[in-house]
């Protein structure tokens, strides 16, 4: 059979209907912003949850372990980029996002009616775990497919379709903060503690069938349809896709790291500078608002100005920043002084990501874009990322020093810098 003869027999299995651009990104979006939700907002109540879910004498050790189990989803996310990213690129990306929103939902359910560890003990703690780790096989698939999704829908403003992929998280981080903002300042302590924490967690469920249903009425993608099938996406990007796996991966060390540090800030200002926590959050609101408006538009400017200049300068300018901000805050904190720094970290946050879902994409060929997506960005965010804030703990800890989350960040800026140049040398510009 020829490769002409697939691409049409494959077409055929597809329903030919026009999909308008803005439901497109509608439905990944909202989609992807449901998926990304749970586990932000997981990061915001880490406090409550340690208590609740992870208790212990020190309340260092409690909130370390809380951290650790935000983390140990990403530990997951390898193997969920690996099983669903090759399905994405299999079946489908349209399938693969279906198949991700359902397995979300299961994890949050979860979290959301789980019993305490004062009503069932250490089950509720491994309940809590388990949970996490189907949210963490779900997401690692969600991004690569989701991104492929966006950026296959127009070629000449694939910067813009695919930035909407880090602009719904930023919605997420929106929805999160909103959620943690509204109910710290509605709610008692005593009643945030005992039942207020859950309410994000049911919203999240409740949103799910929304986002499932939205998917299931989008169009399969045209780049998807036409190609012929790579029989085994894995082993095809692991022998034939090394440069896209190695730039990529680098490339999502700042961008996970500094998304995971500002996540960190509320508890941060909270616990190391004895700022109000109604207030914290509020700040994580500005970011979420900065990120979810400027990446789209930064995305748009890549597809005029090229892929690496914006989050080459935008590195840069984290590198040589990012240490003088701390000291700043630090020096007699206030909540001017988190709402300053919030929003420069989303500014600069934002310009970086704008152009990098499609810098990534074009890395890859169509036939395995979904899996080699998926593949480095789960990497990336399960080393780099998901444990950024039990990193910084650790730091403090261990250092006595409350400005060290400032060198983890510097140490991502210069690896993810060598990455652009890299990029650069491939001949993306």
């Amino acid at each position: 059979m020829t490769a002409s003869s697939v691409a049409q027999s494959k077409a055929k299995s597809y329903p030919r209907r026009f999909t308008p651009r803005g439901y497109v990104i509608a439905a990944v979006a909202l989609g992807n912003a449901f998926e990304w939700f749970d586990i932000v907002v997981f990061g915001y109540f880490a406090a409550i949850i340690a208590q609740l879910f992870f208790p212990s004498s020190d309340p260092t050790a409690s909130l370390l372990l809380t951290l650790a189990s935000f983390g140990i989803a990403f530990v997951m996310r390898p193997l969920g980029a690996i099983m669903l990213g090759a399905y994405a690129d299999r079946k489908g990306r349209k399938a693969a996002l279906q198949l991700s929103i359902l397995l979300m939902a299961l994890g949050s359910t979860a979290i959301a009616v789980a019993p305490t560890y004062s009503a069932i003990g250490i089950f509720a703690s491994a309940l809590v775990l388990t949970a996490r780790l189907v949210q963490g096989f779900s997401v690692g698939g969600e991004f690569g497919s989701a991104t492929a999704f966006l950026a296959e829908q127009n070629v000449k403003r694939r910067g813009f379709f695919a930035s909407w992929q880090f602009a719904s998280q930023g919605l997420a981080a929106l929805l999160a903060t909103g959620f943690g903002a509204v109910i710290t300042f509605a709610l008692t302590p005593t009643q945030v503690t005992e039942w207020g924490w859950r309410i994000p967690f049911i919203f999240g469920i409740a949103i799910a069938p929304v986002g499932f249903y939205i998917r299931n009425y989008v169009s399969e993608t045209t780049d998807f349809q036409t190609i012929r099938q790579v029989s085994s996406p894995l082993r095809s990007v692991l022998f034939h896709g090394k440069a896209g796996l190695l730039i990529t991966f680098g490339l999502v060390v700042l961008g996970t790291v500094a998304v995971y540090t500002i996540l960190f800030m509320p508890t941060y200002a909270v616990r190391m500078l004895s700022l109000p926590a109604p207030n914290s959050f509020a700040a994580g609101l500005l970011t979420g608002a900065i990120q979810f408006v400027l990446i789209p538009i930064f995305g748009a400017l890549s597809d005029r100005l090229g892929r690496t200049l914006i989050p080459i300068l935008a590195a840069g300018v984290i590198l040589v920043g990012i240490y003088p901000t701390f000291v700043w805050l630090s020096i007699e904190p206030t909540i001017y002084k988190l709402l300053v720094v919030q929003g420069l970290l989303g500014v600069v946050t934002a310009a970086y990501l704008g152009s990098l879902p499609a810098l990534m994409s074009e890395l890859f060929p169509v036939g395995m874009r979904g899996t080699g997506l998926s593949i480095s960005y789960a990497f990336g965010v399960a080393i780099f990322g998901g444990f950024a804030p039990f990193i910084h703990v650790w730091l403090i800890a261990q250092t006595g020093n409350i400005l060290a989350p400032a060198f983890y960040v510097v140490i991502a800026a210069i690896v993810s810098l060598m990455s652009l140049v890299a990029a650069r040398q491939l001949g993306f510009r």
